[in-house]
């Protein structure tokens, strides 16, 4: 069942022009709404993707359907899309909402840590789970987290929020690139060693069931993909096709000119080709021998 919006509280920042809104069961939700700026399967992409994570064991916000009503719309003028040249109402009905990471206590969560505490940061290594995910499902985006610790503890827990742009927004498609859905700071992958490091995340979405994948699709509204199924049908199958090969692109990542895991072999990789052996990282060869 949805939660019912009763409040609005302000925007938010970002290209969906998400809206901070209190729901009826008391929780604080950052609303995406069906004609936002990016695409209506934004929303999709977020409740498909959010579920995905929590069954990976993934630190995720919860996500719930938000059902903003016509009179709350148009009883807040602040409930508006800005399309540049003109403003349009936001869209009553069925959206998507994601829990607001530590409610609406002040200074508990921040978006950027110095190099030190993010060092300490709970849950450091499942930035290496996350960017698994990431790659599974074609996040054509820069991996976004917050950081939120409780009042009197020292150390920070990273959230990982959101998902919009998994399966390339609003085009269902997969353009594997290296250096997308991964987070800009190397800092976090500091302790990435080999494949250990990326469990026990890795092996629960290789090894995902089907059932799983499908009952979290079942639970996308289906007009926030124009009530088309095939092209929901379509897309759970190339994912589920994917789980083999999430392997093969962390590696493109690893070999990549960014170099990311200095703790794992250097990132180098071996090469035999027309009777010479070459020794690369990424594109560039740095020794070779006949």
């Amino acid at each position: 069942m949805a939660v019912l919006a009763v409040q609005h509280i302000r925007r938010v920042r970002g290209g969906a022009q998400g809206q901070l809104m209190l729901g009826a069961d008391g929780h604080v939700y950052v609303v995406k709404f069906q004609n936002n700026p990016q695409h209506m399967r934004v929303l999709a992409n977020e409740l498909l993707a959010s579920r995905l994570a929590a069954a990976a064991g993934l630190t995720a916000p919860e996500a719930e359907l938000v059902d903003v009503s016509s009179w709350l719309v148009e009883n807040t003028p602040e409930l508006e899309i800005d399309l540049g040249k003109t403003r349009v109402r936001c869209q009553p009905g069925l959206q998507f909402g994601s829990r607001f990471v530590g409610g609406l206590m002040p200074g508990q969560v921040v978006d950027y840590l110095p190099e030190e505490q993010l060092a300490e940061v709970r849950n450091l290594g499942e930035f290496a789970g996350i960017m698994a995910l990431d790659k599974w499902t074609g996040n054509a985006n820069g991996r976004q987290a917050v950081f939120t610790r409780k009042q009197r503890e020292r150390r920070y827990r990273a959230v990982f929020i959101d998902y919009g742009y998994c399966f390339h927004a609003g085009e269902w498609k997969f353009e594997d690139i290296p250096l997308r859905g991964v987070y800009y700071r190397n800092d976090v992958y500091q302790g990435i060693a080999g494949w250990e490091s990326f469990e026990p995340w890795l092996t629960r979405l290789e090894t995902m069931a089907a059932e799983t994948v499908w009952a979290a699709a079942n639970e996308v509204p289906p007009e926030w993909y124009g009530g088309d199924l095939t092209e929901m049908e379509a897309l759970v199958e190339k994912l589920l096709a994917r789980r083999n090969k999430i392997r093969g692109l962390i590696e493109d990542f690893r070999v990549s000119d960014r170099k990311p895991f200095p703790k794992w072999g250097g990132g180098e990789r071996k090469i035999e080709e027309d009777g010479w052996k070459e020794t690369r990282w990424g594109t560039s060869i740095v020794g070779r021998v006949n």
